[in-house]
């Protein structure tokens, strides 16, 4: 079986809470083509692997703000695991199967992915500030103009989540 899935439909998945970039148990499921319960039992299987900053469960405060956020409606039990990206790392060591070894790549550069954008963001708002306190008020105009563009890029990152398989 071929299976291919994109880093658009990755970044779709990711969701910011707690302060960290998580994927939910739930689509790391579908991503590797097991049961929520299976990723889950393996998981309580060596639990030791993974620590709070790897995985954490979810409150029930924090399941109803991700349904409100996403397209579809969801449902969730009561216990909802949400892995970061040493999480989802530490996974492949769990799950064994050709497809998760892919999909944990593929999920890797999409996290790297987004690092890198975050950081050429950041690294042109300095930039550009010290370009705008070098020149006059004439250029003002321009540096809105940047910044604005700047900040619509940052705004375009959908937020969603997708239930159906992708297997092409």
């Amino acid at each position: 079986m071929n299976f291919y899935i994109t880093t658009q439909h990755i970044e779709q998945i990711i969701y910011l809470i707690r302060g960290q970039k998580v994927i939910l148990d739930r689509d790391l499921a579908v991503l590797y083509g097991v049961s929520t319960r299976r990723l889950n039992e393996q998981v309580k299987r060596n639990i030791e692997r993974f620590p709070d900053d790897f995985m954490f469960s979810l409150t029930r405060q924090e399941i109803s703000s991700i349904s409100q956020i996403a397209t579809s409606s969801l449902k969730f039990s009561k216990n909802v695991n949400a892995f970061t990206e040493n999480g989802v790392a530490m996974l492949s060591s769990v799950l064994k199967s050709k497809r998760a070894v892919q999909v944990n790549i593929q999920i890797m550069r999409t996290f790297a992915k987004l690092r890198q954008m975050l950081s050429s963001h950041k690294e042109l708002r300095e930039k550009l500030e010290i370009m705008e306190h070098k020149y006059d008020k004439q250029f003002r105009v321009v540096f809105e103009a940047i910044r604005s563009m700047i900040k619509i890029k940052e705004k375009k990152k959908p937020i969603g989540f997708l239930s159906d398989k992708q297997d092409h």
